[in-house]
């Protein structure tokens, strides 16, 4: 009798983990977000209340970030390695930047990227795209790396090339670049085809971008995952609606990404503090699943 009761206990457990295992797993990567449903949006992205910090970051960053500088960088980006390292010791060395640009938080760098992974995590969405969130910043490590100032590494991006969207968050200081007068560059196609495609234009150069193209050849990640990379800072594309004269039907497919994407990045910013030793075994089991050992930077 005592074995019976042994074995139907087992059985109604195993049932269980069952229910949970379909439950995740009928969580689709494009389902709407659960764990932000009651926040306060509101309080979010409120740039015109930012402190100067963030002010003065974003007339640097407009006013610099030219046709030109774009060119340069992605030159040298093509010959450089910067670095020889994996992915969680890349988060501990990233762990000693605060982004100027951003209004929302104030925390580490490997808390807000665990953060951003453990709201996915917390809704239920495929192991990939909780990577996507624990390294969708560590294109930061740009700073580390030799880069300008930070306005070449963080903060939202926008086309460069043609005419500076009235999208991007304070439009007025881009009067400062040199492309806002160029005769090109300042046209709304500017160097562009109607409809040409994301692929076929230049955003602004910062960690969006780099992240973007370190880990295209060197992970096992989805093209989804890629697409909240490259994308997650596109904020005058993927939020305000531009440059959609830009952009062609397979563009369609990364939008969908990165708004499911964005609001894990941006809401979480408020959630509980994380504790990233006790996180740690965790997420190295997933970094194992995507990436070699060591990756080149």
């Amino acid at each position: 009798m005592q074995l019976t009761e042994d074995l139907e206990t087992v059985s109604d457990a195993i049932d269980e983990v069952n229910k949970l295992k379909g439950s995740v797993a009928a969580r689709a990567w494009d389902e709407a977000s659960e764990f932000d449903t009651a926040k306060d949006k509101q309080t979010f992205r409120q740039y015109e209340d930012a402190c100067d910090r963030v002010k003065n970051f974003y007339k640097e960053q407009h006013e610099k970030q030219t046709v030109d500088f774009n060119l340069k960088i992605r030159a040298s980006f093509k010959k450089t390695v910067r670095a020889r390292m994996g992915i969680w010791e890349a988060m501990e060395k990233l762990n000693t930047l605060v982004d100027d640009s951003d209004p929302d938080t104030s925390v580490s760098q490997i808390e807000h990227l665990l953060q951003t992974a453990e709201a996915i995590r917390r809704d239920g969405k495929p192991e990939w795209m909780q990577v996507a969130g624990l390294v969708h910043d560590l294109g930061k490590l740009l700073y580390l790396f030799g880069s300008e100032g930070q306005w070449d590494v963080v903060g939202d991006t926008f086309v460069v090339g043609c005419k500076f969207s009235d999208k991007i968050i304070y439009p007025e200081t881009f009067t400062a670049n040199p492309d806002s007068q160029d005769p090109v560059y300042s046209t709304e196609y500017g160097v562009y085809q109607p409809h040409c495609g994301l692929d076929n234009v230049m955003l602004s150069w910062g960690h969006d971008e780099y992240l973007y193209h370190v880990l295209k050849n060197q992970s096992s990640l989805p093209e989804a995952a890629l697409h909240m990379i490259r994308y997650h800072s596109f904020y005058p594309w993927h939020r305000e609606g531009a440059y959609m004269h830009l952009t062609n039907a397979s563009d369609e497919r990364a939008l969908e990404a990165v708004r499911a994407f964005n609001p894990y990045d941006l809401y979480s910013k408020s959630d509980e503090p994380v504790e990233p030793e006790r996180l740690k075994p965790y997420y190295q089991g997933l970094i194992a699943k995507f990436f070699p050992e060591v990756i080149e930077w």
